[in-house]
């Protein structure tokens, strides 16, 4: 290991631009355990809205089915798009380049990102424990505050992608 550390001092020594290639590499490997890691919440959260749904169904709250349906498949775009979404690095040839500080707007959207999916996953949480334990009088309430908040991680992605495209800076 140390001596693999060595090779790449003196790699960094001997190519000018190296030592930017490796940070850029780390920033990539990073944005992209940030974003697997965003995936994963929301892919939890619909398996758990799914099983709300059912509870909702079981205990004949029909009119939910439409909106829980829709939370749900708005959920499941959302982690698709977050999962198949571009990695915040460029190589040396793509037409998108993205520079140092574009990654460092990228960090902060994606911590951002993980704040309010964090926190978008502890209320599906409580919204699953009032359901299961048969509190179903705000359950549309609390339905569209959820809505509101896919809504809103939504726009928080979209504008990080504009930062990649170089759109809005």
């Amino acid at each position: 290991m140390q001596e693999s550390e060595k090779l790449l001092e003196r790699i960094e020594l001997v190519l000018p631009g190296f030592r930017g290639y490796k940070l850029r590499e780390q920033r990539r490997e990073a944005d992209r355990i940030v974003r697997n890691h965003i995936h994963y919440m929301l892919e939890n959260s619909r398996t758990w809205l799914t099983y709300s749904m059912q509870t909702l169904s079981d205990a004949k709250a029909t009119e939910m089915n439409e909106p829980m349906n829709r939370l749900i498949a708005r959920v499941d775009l959302l982690a698709e798009k977050v999962n198949r979404a571009s990695y915040g690095y460029s190589g040396f040839f793509d037409s998108v380049k993205i520079d140092e500080p574009q990654l460092d707007q990228m960090l902060a959207f994606d911590t951002q990102l993980v704040e309010i999916a964090r926190k978008f996953a502890d209320d599906v949480t409580s919204f699953r424990n009032d359901l299961s334990q048969g509190r179903l009088e705000n359950a549309r309430t609390s339905e569209q505050a959820l809505e509101s908040a896919v809504a809103n991680l939504e726009i928080v992605f979209d504008e990080r992608k504009s930062v990649i495209e170089g759109v809005k800076v």
